[in-house]
């Protein structure tokens, strides 16, 4: 608690910074006149109704207080602009992972954990230049039957630009009750122009897992994130598929953005027999490992993971974890490096503060954030590809498999 107290200090902090970079932007914007007109607290009565402290944290109450009482104008209530110095602190700190979220966003995202909620079905996670990326569009879900492809990009929702929201908020725009239209406007590689797309929201039950057999008796396992059921549903799949007696085991963690660290360990736990599964290491220096638990699946069946640059998180846990025990080969493109633990801390309101705390290694102690993880054997997954339904990673662990080039 000391960590969110020491926040909503510095959050009051970056709201007084904000009313003066505002103040500084009208004065540029208007006729060059001196229409601005400077006043201290002290030339009169003191504003601040909060007994000083002797600390800057009264300079928060002061303007606070001089908002209310003299500002020309309509304020926002004072939960939002509560909110909106949380927010500013919350970007000082440059970090994209750390996020507050409100009671609405909050709620979106203990939904996504828990594998349901109502939307248009697909994996998004954050455009660097702006907007929201599609990961993944669900088969046969909203976003799959409007045309939606993996790569597109979500510029606008309902004709509100959403390249400069945090992916909570742009997300909360997105969503909405099944049966209502969104209307989202897409940038698409190859196309000269961003066009309109309109999907018919419905209630989205997340795939978790999807498993088969492939040619020449390879099984393939997928999973789409790391949600609460994620170990229950990959055990299953996994025991259906041992049984077939197959040639090989196809991993896919694709797209997988992560979810919780206990998934990540327990199922990476199905692949690793023993030793640690990742080392969760502290600013101070201080550190955990965290071990197998003694619970493999596919005994000495050779296997392939598939990776790429949305596999993130909880997926390079596991990713890692197989790469450094040598029980299977990487396959595809260089990981996503998002090696960062966040820690939720729900507010009195229900709003949410979600703070880095930690990073993550691999047992061998490589440094997942910033770096990702490089595969064993690099193939690329290109647009044109996409559009000519090829699936050359696939084809690549199948024929890996299929000529008993790794053997475990």
């Amino acid at each position: 608690m000391d960590t969110i107290r020491r926040l909503i200090r510095l959050a009051a902090t970056a709201l007084l910074v904000a009313m003066v970079t505002a103040t500084a932007f009208f004065v540029g914007y208007g006729t060059g006149r001196a229409d601005v007109y400077t006043h201290t607290a002290q030339s009169e009565a003191t504003a601040s109704t909060a007994p000083p402290t002797g600390e800057p944290f009264d300079v928060f109450w002061e303007a606070w207080d001089l908002l209310q009482r003299d500002y020309y104008g309509d304020l926002p209530d004072e939960r939002e602009m509560t909110y909106g110095a949380i927010r500013g602190v919350v970007e000082l700190l440059g970090d994209p992972h750390t996020a507050f979220l409100t009671p609405e966003q909050a709620t979106l995202w203990t939904a996504d954990l828990q594998g349901s909620f109502e939307g248009i079905g697909a994996a998004v996670n954050e455009w660097p230049e702006g907007g929201v990326l599609i990961i993944e569009p669900f088969e046969g879900q909203p976003a799959w039957k409007a045309g939606l492809r993996r790569g597109d990009v979500i510029l606008a929702v309902d004709g509100q630009d959403v390249t400069r929201m945090s992916l909570g908020e742009a997300v909360s725009l997105i969503r909405g009750p099944q049966g209502t239209r969104v209307r989202l406007l897409i940038r698409r590689a190859g196309e000269p122009e961003p066009f309109e797309v309109e999907v018919v929201r419905a209630r989205i039950e997340t795939p978790v897992v999807q498993s088969k057999i492939l040619e020449g008796d390879i099984a393939y396992l997928r999973l789409m994130e790391f949600t609460a059921s994620a170990p229950g549903k990959v055990q299953a799949a996994l025991r259906a598929l041992m049984v077939l007696q197959p040639r090989g085991l196809i991993f896919d963690l694709r797209g997988n953005p992560g979810g919780l660290l206990d998934a990540a360990v327990d199922v990476a736990s199905f692949f690793v027999p023993e030793g640690d599964i990742l080392i969760e290491r502290w600013q101070d220096g201080g550190e955990k490992h965290y071990r197998a638990s003694g619970r493999p699946l596919i005994g000495d069946v050779p296997l392939v993971v598939l990776v790429n640059g949305a596999s993130a998180s909880a997926s390079e846990i596991v990713a890692g974890a197989i790469q450094d025990s040598g029980r299977g080969l990487l396959v595809g493109e260089r990981t996503f490096g998002k090696g960062s633990v966040q820690t939720p801390y729900t507010l009195s309101d229900g709003s949410l503060l979600r703070l880095t705390t930690a990073h993550w290694f691999t047992p061998h102690d490589r440094a997942i954030h910033g770096e990702g993880l490089m595969p064993d054997l690099v193939v690329e997954f290109t647009v044109e590809d996409t559009e000519a339904g090829r699936d050359p990673q696939l084809e690549r662990a199948l024929e890996i498999l299929l000529s008993g080039a790794i053997e475990m």
